[in-house]
């Protein structure tokens, strides 16, 4: 097996989403993933603490890009402005594999675990973008307000954009939710 081949994070996140799909999450053990990456147990867990974690590799990563992000608004922006930033580049991040996200999502929508996880990934960039908004200024109501709003908008579009039978972008998907909400909040 080679240990240290290029691209094995890439590989055992590759092919613990097919054991997934194919065996189910409990039924996949963290061998079987590394046996199919063609690297052993041992590297498996140079690269993830479990395997759970294939399915959350990056979020450290994509709170940090929330932070930068916000940081590189304009001081005159507002906090919707500043959440509809974070928006975008989140959606650059993630969005670019389509049948790679349906595929996640229906692992994580079938055991009770990963969902858990999952909201608390939610939470977490949630609580990141609040922090980022009070940074700059925003008051603590309207920093949480934005931030969950924010945080709606991505489940919302992001469900959209999976479940979408035609090819879409994550981020014109994204945008659209967000006008949808404005146009909410003016016409209420």
């Amino acid at each position: 097996m080679g240990r240290w081949e290029p691209g094995a994070r890439e590989r055992l996140r590759e092919a613990a989403l097919e054991l997934f799909m194919e065996r189910g999450f409990e039924q996949t053990m963290v061998v079987d993933i590394a046996q199919r990456a063609g690297v052993t147990a041992r590297t498996f867990f140079r690269y993830f603490a479990d395997k759970r974690e294939v399915l959350f590799d990056g979020s450290a990563d994509l709170a940090k890009q929330v932070k930068d992000v916000a940081e590189t608004v304009p001081a005159t922006a507002s906090a919707l402005d500043v959440v509809a930033a974070v928006l975008d580049a989140v959606a650059q991040l993630v969005g670019d594999d389509r049948d790679r996200a349906r595929a996640r999502q229906t692992v994580i929508a079938a055991n009770t675990d990963l969902r858990e996880r999952e909201l608390i990934k939610q939470a977490a960039l949630t609580a990141a973008l609040t922090d980022a908004l009070r940074q700059r200024g925003v008051g603590d109501i309207e920093a949480g307000l934005a931030a969950e709003t924010g945080s709606a908008v991505f489940r919302v579009a992001f469900s959209q954009w999976v479940d979408a039978t035609e090819h879409r972008d994550l981020r014109d998907v994204l945008r659209e939710t967000l006008t949808r909400l404005r146009h909410l909040a003016a016409a209420g």
